[in-house]
């Protein structure tokens, strides 16, 4: 359920790549990045294919407006105010948390984006869920025509564009004579995890690691994914899903020793960047996956890159990486 022509917001295929010297550091034979953070739609992600069908149902529906949340530093956030520009809409954004005194990182880019920022102070997951339709709510008793996003864009319709990523995934690898054993991604609002799991069924396992941004992660990828298969009509999916909960931390957004360790081994063996927030903390789950031995090592393993360099640029994180350097 591609999208119509009209409404492209990304360069597709990503590739796929090895990554060779992480793989012989960790033991790990065959090792693969899916780098979906080169999609392109203002400085690449993997929101931009969500947002492609998202904003297709969002022009159908005659909206002037695109409404969504996340965190400070949510790329998600970063990548609606881009689609919208691209679209001629405005958007609107419930933030978590409060204004910094210096915007840095995503956040700096949503200001550059021109996105009107609604900072509603910390709350959870679904408390920023509610804040969206609110300022949605606000804006249609104003005469707008606002179309709300849920946080991730982890709609059913948001989830098909990651089963037809999982489509463009698994013909790479047949064209290279692979065959995809693992797939290891972040798990933020689940949104990308469910739809891999719609797409590939049983043919590969996946790996969602948690970030914690959302609380009922267990429950919501397998709905979202069963959601998402039968409206395009794909065989029922896995109605069970590996999720590892042990590698968010203090919270989202709180950088692990771990994920620093991940974030270092990539960039040090392959020039690949990854961020503090989502990917960093994906790797760390591979990492450990790997060397406890719950994936095998002659197994291959596809690390999906979702993006999120600019929260690496966020002030919290500034001096994260002083003093580490080559002994």
């Amino acid at each position: 359920m591609a999208p119509p022509a009209g409404v492209r917001l990304t360069h597709l295929p990503t590739p796929l790549e090895p990554m060779d010297r992480l793989g012989a550091e960790l033991g790990a034979a065959h090792l693969l990045v899916k780098r979906d953070d080169c999609t392109g739609l203002a400085l690449g992600g993997n929101k931009a294919r969500k947002l492609e069908h998202l904003c297709d149902e969002a022009l159908a529906a005659g909206a002037d407006v695109l409404v969504t949340g996340g965190g400070p530093q949510s790329n998600h956030v970063r990548m609606t105010s881009a689609a919208a520009n691209r679209l001629g809409l405005a958007c609107h954004v419930a933030l978590a948390g409060t204004p910094p005194e210096v915007p840095t990182g995503n956040l700096l880019l949503d200001q550059v984006l021109g996105a009107s920022l609604h900072f509603i102070g910390p709350v959870e997951y679904y408390e920023l869920e509610a804040a969206i339709e609110e300022v949605a709510a606000g804006l249609a008793r104003r005469g707008h025509r606002p179309f709300a996003i849920p946080v991730g864009g982890a709609s059913v319709t948001g989830v098909i564009a990651y089963a037809d990523a999982a489509d463009e995934l698994l013909a790479q690898a047949e064209a290279a004579a692979a065959a995809v054993d693992w797939i290891v991604v972040a798990d933020g609002s689940g949104g990308t995890h469910a739809g891999l799991v719609a797409g590939v069924g049983e043919r590969s396992r996946i790996l969602g690691v948690d970030v914690g941004t959302r609380p009922d992660l267990d429950e919501v990828v397998p709905r979202l994914a069963a959601q998402a298969a039968a409206r395009t009509a794909r065989p029922a999916p896995p109605s069970w899903v590996e999720i590892d909960h042990d590698r968010f931390g203090a919270g989202y957004g709180a950088l692990t020793d771990a994920a620093l360790e991940a974030i270092e081994l990539a960039a040090r063996l392959e020039g690949l960047v990854l961020d503090p927030v989502y990917t960093g903390k994906a790797m760390a789950g591979l990492v450990a996956a790997v060397r406890e031995g719950r994936i095998g090592r002659d197994d291959t393993v596809v690390f999906w890159h979702t993006g999120g360099a600019p929260a690496l640029f966020a002030g919290r994180y500034a001096h994260s990486f002083e003093g580490r350097g080559p002994d």
